[in-house]
């Protein structure tokens, strides 16, 4: 992980404002999150946490996880907004995700972007490496931490909180 400094810092920053009005958009009823994705300083796709297609009928956000089985590996019932902005991506540039730059941001209850802690979503993690996105960044209490994609999905099968 590198912390950006400086110009770069700015305009990381910028595409994170971005990706808080993508947040903005989210509709899960539990978690209001927002990705975006950058092939050099162009957006080339972006994405909010919802309930698969849109339909109500698949929403639980309000259902208890503990109900779930042990084995189901993801218990939110939206579709993850990285996944989202990566299958916008994949269906508007895909000659272009390969060494882009996504952006993750998640809003507090009054629609401010919260920092992040280290990565723990190995859903989101290993689609990453699978689609060829290079880097990973979060908003840390560090400041903007940009991580190699590959040390991202290490790091979140390592994660323990």
């Amino acid at each position: 992980m590198k912390v950006l400094h400086g110009r770069e810092a700015r305009i990381a920053l910028e595409c994170l404002a971005e990706t808080v009005l993508v947040a903005q958009r989210a509709d899960c009823l539990r978690s209001k999150c927002g990705a975006t994705i950058y092939s050099l300083d162009e957006l080339i796709g972006k994405g909010f946490n919802s309930p698969p297609g849109n339909d109500e009928s698949q929403r639980r956000c309000l259902e208890s996880k503990d109900l779930l089985h042990r084995k189901v590996t993801d218990k939110t019932c939206c579709v993850h907004a990285e996944e989202m902005a990566m299958i916008d991506t994949l269906g508007t540039n895909p000659k272009k995700i390969v060494g882009a730059r996504l952006y993750f941001v998640r809003l507090g209850k009054n629609g401010e972007p919260k920092r992040s802690r280290e990565p723990y979503c190995t859903l989101c993690s290993k689609m990453a490496v699978a689609v060829g996105l290079s880097e990973f960044v979060l908003w840390r209490e560090e400041g903007v931490c940009v991580y190699d994609t590959k040390e991202y999905n290490l790091l979140s099968f390592k994660y323990q909180g």
